[in-house]
């Protein structure tokens, strides 16, 4: 009961803080669910920071896996001549025409 009277006083969600998740996720909450959601927010932040007492995760970034990029080089190339798509289109000036717009 320690640990959790701990957690409790170390992360304490307010109801401000509430209020605009809530206004950016478009939710109405009465009274009662703010709260709710208030005591439950603060009781996941507090299990959640108890991550941080983890010890060796100093060595890690915020992925421990390697990412390397694995990506070709872009390399500009022209696979079709423009000439072949040009020729069954309806174009003016080498310009495509495309239907009117009002």
């Amino acid at each position: 009961m320690e640990l959790l009277d701990f957690i409790q006083r170390r992360f304490v969600m307010d109801k401000e803080t509430v209020r605009k998740v809530a206004m950016l996720a478009r939710l109405e909450l009465s009274e009662d669910e703010m709260e709710s959601f208030t005591k439950d927010l603060g009781d996941i932040l507090g299990h959640l920071s108890m991550l941080d007492e983890v010890q060796g995760l100093e060595d890690y970034a915020f992925n421990p896996v390697e990412v390397s990029d694995v990506l070709r080089d872009d390399e500009p190339h022209q696979e079709i001549d423009p000439e072949e798509l040009l020729r069954d289109m309806d174009t003016y000036e080498d310009y495509v025409r495309g239907p009117r717009l009002s």
